[in-house]
């Protein structure tokens, strides 16, 4: 299929300026045709797996027909769990993060339903909820879809899975009849063909479902690593397989420009390719590339896919791609021709780890966890190619005029050409060694010793920007790798907000939220002379007042629909 940009699809100005900030140049498959069809206000069946890129296919045009100056409910879409809803909510945020006026509020069971009819007499456009805390709202009023102008209906098949087939048709009959219902389903189960005749009209179908995706060809490999240290794990692991020619894959522009000018402080001959580049500037690139005077290619998804160079050993995937129909685009780069290949993928975090999981899925193959290279494998692995580089040299005998000068340095110095061989070698070893850098990294399941001195740091974000404690959670945990129950207090004020750490966890923390964004914010952290009140999460306080914590499992049941309560209270789950 022939790549369709962003820009090309008549976008309202500040979704494609929001678009482009989160650094996208082209729309996926499933973007690119279904973004049309429901810009012409028509119903739709898009029929796509997970990790394709579907929020923004019905979130772009869902928000093209938002008006913020109108405070009232004109979108809901409906996701089978609490995960999926804060994780679409987020999305559907940075889609709209230039749309002034525009509210978007998930809810789902097991939050304060309080402060979410709250946010709803606020005036509230879009909410993205699961159906029981739904007709929870519907029930008490406090939930209007008079208004409603589109209704997207996301993983249908997995909600009539966990049985809210009622719920659905009972939500669907109160909304208005002149709405725009989209639908988005893996599978399509009689009860779904149920849904569509009933409440769909004439609906128009996008299906980009593909077969088998299997890459045999490719050994596939992840890699566990905190966000502060990508960068390093990139160098062992670049350092360790030594390819003759390899691409990385960033998801943005601003991140290949970083990484590009990382690896040329580091010794890497590697240079950069992305949309903003000039026509003349790519080109060179790529010619540096095929010519092998450019051994790693740091690329953007949507400037990698005129990339058609053979014997490309390795891909490397510093980030996890958007959509993974992008992963299968990645790695076909390398195992071609009936060679072998290999793909290497940095994960952050759990959510992370979850999301290797789902793509193993998608592709019908296995993606094998791996310990990252430590420097004495490094340096064996450096030894063992130095020796065969030697022997190269002398096959071929070809010594120049280094006999002569080896010559006068052993008259000189009264020792036999085994010594100078042994210092060159180790003069070689001693630079490579300086280049290897020093991560540890915690294995699996191994728990990092913390204690010690606890500090504050505060951040420039905090009600007026709508963060919540557990944006903060989960953006530090993410980038940091530390484990939630390692951060403490979290105070939310109006411009600002305060957390509390291990000392040691601070500077982890200071370094990895450089680069990461919370609700798509440039957030700045910094270490105040605050003193601590409460001990980490699950630690003893220090204060009269309770820490913060996460709500146990079943104080997050979501309420049950007023049909049958009883038999569906856990269903949001």
């Amino acid at each position: 299929m022939e790549t369709v940009r962003f820009d090309e699809l008549n976008l309202d100005e500040r979704i494609l300026r929001a678009v482009t900030d989160m650094g996208f140049e082209a729309a996926s498959p499933i973007q690119a045709q279904s973004i049309p069809v429901q810009a012409e206000g028509l119903d739709m069946i898009g029929q796509a797996q997970t990790g394709t890129g579907k929020t923004a296919a019905f979130g772009i045009p869902l928000l093209q027909k938002v008006d913020p100056k109108v405070k009232k409910l004109q979108a809901i879409i409906l996701l089978p769990t609490r995960e999926l809803a804060i994780q679409v909510a987020e999305e559907m945020r940075r889609l709209a993060k230039f749309m002034h006026g525009t509210k978007v509020l998930p809810i789902y069971g097991g939050q304060d339903i309080v402060k979410q009819i709250r946010s709803l007499k606020d005036g509230t456009q879009v909410v993205v909820g699961t159906p029981g805390r739904v007709m929870d709202h519907m029930r008490r009023h406090t939930l209007r879809l008079d208004d409603l102008r589109t209704v997207v209906l996301d993983e249908a098949d997995e909600m009539l899975n966990m049985g809210f087939l009622d719920d659905i048709q009972t939500i669907l009959a109160e909304t208005p009849d002149t709405r725009q219902t989209v639908l988005f389903s893996a599978t399509m189960p009689p009860a779904i063909l149920k849904i569509t005749d009933k409440f769909l009209h004439d609906p128009q179908t996008v299906d980009i479902r593909t077969g088998q995706r299997t890459i045999a060809a490719v050994e596939q490999f992840f890699y566990r690593v905190p966000q502060a240290r990508k960068m390093d794990a990139l160098n062992l692991l670049l350092q360790y397989h030594d390819p003759k020619r390899a691409v990385v894959f960033c998801n943005t522009k601003a991140m290949v420009d970083s990484l590009t000018e990382y690896l040329g402080d580091h010794g890497f001959r590697a240079l950069g390719i992305h949309g903003d580049m000039k026509q003349a500037g790519r080109t060179q690139v790529m010619q540096s590339f095929r010519d092998g005077k450019t051994r790693i290619l740091v690329a953007t998804d949507v400037a990698a896919r005129g990339i058609d160079v053979e014997n490309i050993e390795a891909v490397f995937n510093f980030d996890i791609p958007q959509e993974f129909e992008h992963y299968i685009h990645r790695i076909g780069r390398t195992g071609r021709a009936g060679r072998t290949g290999m793909s290497h993928t940095l994960v952050c975090g759990a959510r992370q780890v979850d999301t290797i999981r789902q793509l193993r899925r998608f592709i019908n193959a296995d993606i094998r966890e791996a310990p990252l290279p430590i420097g004495d494998e490094i340096v064996r692995k450096k030894r063992e190619k130095f020796a065969a580089r030697v022997a190269r040299m002398l096959e071929a005998a070809e010594y120049g005029k280094w006999g002569e000068q080896l010559d006068a340095i052993a008259a000189e110095r009264g020792c036999d050409m085994r010594d100078i061989a042994c210092a060159l070698a180790q003069m070689i070893a001693a630079r490579d060694k300086k280049l290897i850098p020093v991560l540890k990294i915690p294995a699996p399941g191994e728990r990092p010793v913390r204690g010690g001195r606890r500090v504050v740091l505060r951040a420039d974000a905090g009600r007026a920007q709508n963060v919540t404690p557990a944006n903060f959670v989960s953006a530090i945990a993410d980038a940091s790798g530390l484990p939630a129950r390692a951060i403490g207090k979290i105070d939310i004020f109006e411009d600002s907000s305060l957390i509390e750490l291990y000392e040691n966890d601070a500077l982890t923390v200071l370094e990895a939220m450089r680069s990461t964004r919370i609700r798509g914010l440039e957030v700045h952290f910094a270490l105040t002379s605050e003193k601590p009140r409460y001990a980490a999460r699950g630690g003893v306080t220090c204060g009269r007042e309770k820490p913060f914590f996460r709500p146990k499992p079943s104080q997050r049941r979501d309420r049950a629909s007023y049909n049958d309560r009883n038999r569906r209270r856990t269903r949001d789950e």
